[in-house]
C-alpha cells in the first residue's frame, strides 16, 4: 500500500544511501535516538554499540551483524545496540577503515606498504574474485573449481585486514563506549524525570478529584511538589 508507484533503480537507491537527501545529520540523530531509547542499562547499551563498531573493523562484509551479535552475547551487552553500532561502518567510512587496517596489518605482518605491494593487493582481489566465481559455477556443474586461487586473497588482503583492524577497532570502540554511556545515562534520567512530573501532575485527577490545597503557611517550605517536580 505504501510502496512507491515507480520503484527506484538500484543505482538510485545506492546513491541515496551514499548521499542522503537530508544529509547525514538526520541519520546520526536517528541512531542516537534509537540507541538512547533501548530499555537497558547505559553500560550494556554503550558496550553493545561498541561491539557493533568493532565488528565494522573486520573484513567480513555481510557478516558484521552476526559478528556484532556474537560479541555482544559474549560480553553480555545489548545485542540491539550492537546491530545499530554496525552503522559506523558505511560507504563513507569503509575506505578509511580499510586503508588504516590494511596499512597497519601489512606492516605488522611484514608484507610492506609500497606501491608494488599495493599492486599485489589489487591482483589478489582480482584473482580471488575470479577463483570464487569459477568455484561457485563448478557447484552447479559449470567448469572446474579453483579454490586455490583464493589463497592470495587470504594472505594479502583478509589476514592483514583482520590483524590491522584489531587495534584501531578497539580504540574506536572504546571511544564510542566512553562517549555513549554518559549520554544514555543522562537521557534516561531526563526521561524518568519527565515521566515522574507527568505522574505527579495527574495524581488525583483520574477520579475527578482535584489535588489537595497546600496551606499558604507551608508554601514557603514545601510547595506541594514531589522531588521530581522541583
Amino acid at each position: 500500500m505504501f510502496r512507491r508507484r515507480d520503484p527506484r533503480p538500484l543505482t538510485a537507491r545506492f546513491l541515496a544511501a551514499l548521499f542522503p537527501r537530508r544529509g547525514y545529520g538526520r541519520q546520526v540523530r536517528y541512531i542516537r535516538h534509537r540507541v538512547s531509547r533501548i530499555p537497558d542499562t547505559p553500560h550494556r547499551i554503550a558496550l553493545g554499540f561498541a561491539c557493533g563498531v568493532m565488528a565494522s573493523f573486520t573484513p567480513f562484509f555481510g557478516c558484521h551483524f552476526l559478528i556484532s551479535a556474537l560479541l555482544a552475547w559474549m560480553l553480555r551487552a545489548n545485542i540491539i545496540a550492537g546491530l545499530i553500532g554496525t552503522a559506523v561502518g558505511n560507504p563513507l567510512t569503509f575506505p578509511f577503515i580499510a586503508a588504516i587496517s590494511m596499512n597497519l596489518g601489512r606492516r605488522i605482518l611484514g608484507h610492506g606498504v609500497t606501491g608494488r605491494d599495493f599492486g599485489r593487493v589489487i591482483d589478489a582481489l582480482a584473482e580471488g574474485a575470479a577463483g570464487l566465481w569459477e568455484s561457485l559455477l563448478s557447484l552447479v556443474g559449470l567448469g572446474e573449481s579453483h579454490w586455490e586461487r583464493l589463497v592470495p586473497l587470504l594472505e594479502d588482503v583478509v589476514l592483514p585486514y583482520t590483524v590491522g583492524g584489531i587495534l584501531p577497532g578497539l580504540v574506536t570502540s572504546a571511544a564510542f563506549y566512553l562517549l555513549l554511556r554518559p549520554l544514555v545515562a543522562a537521557y534516561q534520567a531526563r526521561r524518568r524525570s519527565r515521566r515522574a512530573r507527568r505522574a505527579c501532575g495527574g495524581r488525583g485527577m483520574t477520579a475527578g478529584h482535584p489535588l489537595p490545597m497546600v496551606p499558604a503557611a507551608t508554601q514557603g517550605e514545601d510547595d506541594g511538589e514531589c522531588d521530581a517536580c522541583r
